[in-house]
């Protein structure tokens, strides 16, 4: 439970992040997106008033008492000119009608902002302006400002905003919502990592700690009785002895399977007659399994050599005759095939015992799986072996599964390269 909640909020810090993240960077691109093509929608006007102004300058060769532009200075008809005096007042008013009419009180006016374009709202109308000085035949100082309407302009660009900032908010939304899925699928082998560990240390410490309650037991029961001879504690030390045992190689399993998981595992590969060496391991099993009424038959085919490390691989088939004799049987056989199939080196370990469940035969390679419990623990088993057993087969770029046999046991199928 506290591992989901690390997790969740491990998730939501990530969708926080790209949340912020993709908010930044999408908004700094539709600023300079909008601020382009503002910068191009207003090029034509400042280009308009610009000229307008140069060709203006050029042409005020009128007596101030007209109070107004002739005709010839009327240089754009989408330009509005309106010549002031050194106060500022509007000399050109019949020049101007109707526009000065309705708008005169809100044309604001800085004498001191001269030869830079701006912005000037007039009563819900937008403008461009363009403020300038010269004098005229008599003097005098005269101010004009030229106006050019923009509202056309204006209407793109707020519409363009709202495409923008909608686009930028309905992007963000799709982003995030993409990070989630993204992040959600990149922690999977994560949470599969940290449950398979925490499951992992479970399972060991729960194997380790009965050897170790019974050691502790039997030699609680040994300082109880200081003065028995050995002979008289030969059973409990016996026991002693083969927990340590047990806690020897569940310990080297352990050893394996960390290395493994680290990358540290080692291959020294040899050339060897793969048929010689079963029949050099299986010898001492064949004998066990006789004296327990269980037959081992060998029918090996290969009689070839293959690259492989030795060690690995007796270890590999250690752990499955080992396996197969803890399953089956009085009278059960167990047989063990090589041949070559498709180029690959076969190794087949057929047993006629108690075989592996449906379910089983998914699991019988995760570490600590027992199907018998009760039985793993009476033989001595940790559920580890067949796991390093799918290690070595995988180191040497193998595969191996296990199969129900007909009519009862079990396959176990290993394939190598050559």
């Amino acid at each position: 439970m506290n591992e989901e909640k690390i997790v969740k909020k491990q998730l939501l810090k990530n969708m926080l992040l790209n949340l912020i993240f993709f908010t930044v960077i999408f908004t700094i691109f539709g600023s300079v997106i909008f601020n382009s093509l503002k910068n191009y929608i207003y090029k034509s006007a400042n280009e308009e008033l610009i000229m307008s102004l140069d060709k203006l300058s050029k042409n005020y060769d009128f007596p101030l008492e007209r109070k107004e532009l002739a005709p010839r200075d009327i240089i754009n008809p989408r330009i509005i000119s309106i010549l002031r005096d050194i106060n500022g007042n509007i000399q050109n008013i019949n020049s101007l009608g109707q526009f000065y009419n309705s708008y005169s009180e809100f044309i604001k006016y800085d004498k001191t902002y001269l030869n830079k374009v701006y912005e000037l709202n007039i009563n819900g109308y937008y403008y461009m302006g363009l403020n300038s000085t010269f004098e005229n035949q008599n003097g005098e100082t005269l101010y004009t400002q030229l106006l050019i309407n923009i509202d056309s302009e204006k209407s793109i660009l707020d519409n363009y905003f709202i495409v923008i900032l909608w686009g930028i908010i309905i992007t963000v939304g799709l982003s995030v919502l993409a990070s989630y899925i993204l992040a959600k699928e990149t922690l999977k082998p994560i949470i599969e990592s940290w449950k398979s560990q925490t499951e992992f240390v479970q399972n060991a410490s729960h194997e380790l700690r009965t050897p170790l309650t019974i050691i502790k037991a039997k030699q609680e029961l040994l300082l109880k009785k200081p003065e028995s001879k050995i002979i008289e504690q030969s059973e409990n030390i016996t026991l002693t002895l083969n927990e340590v045992n047990r806690l020897t190689k569940l310990t080297k399993d352990l050893m394996a399977l960390a290395s493994a998981d680290m990358k540290e595992q080692k291959m020294i590969k040899e050339n060897i007659n793969i048929d010689d060496l079963i029949r050099e391991i299986t010898k001492p099993y064949i004998e066990f399994a006789s004296i327990q009424s269980k037959e081992i038959i060998l029918n090996l085919n290969y009689k070839n050599e293959i690259s492989i490390d030795r060690s690995k691989i007796s270890e590999l088939l250690v752990i499955l005759l080992d396996n197969a004799i803890k399953y089956t049987e009085k009278n059960d056989k167990i047989e063990v095939r090589t041949f070559s199939k498709d180029g690959k080196f076969i190794l087949e370990v057929y047993d006629t015992g108690i075989g592996i469940s449906d379910d089983g035969i998914k699991h019988i390679f995760d570490r600590f799986y027992r199907e018998d419990k009760a039985r793993s623990r009476e033989t001595g088993g940790s559920g580890l072996g067949l796991s390093i057993a799918n290690l070595i087969v995988t180191l040497h770029g193998g595969t191996i599964k296990a199969e129900h046999n007909t009519p009862k046991g079990t396959i176990f199928k290993v394939k190598l390269n050559k």
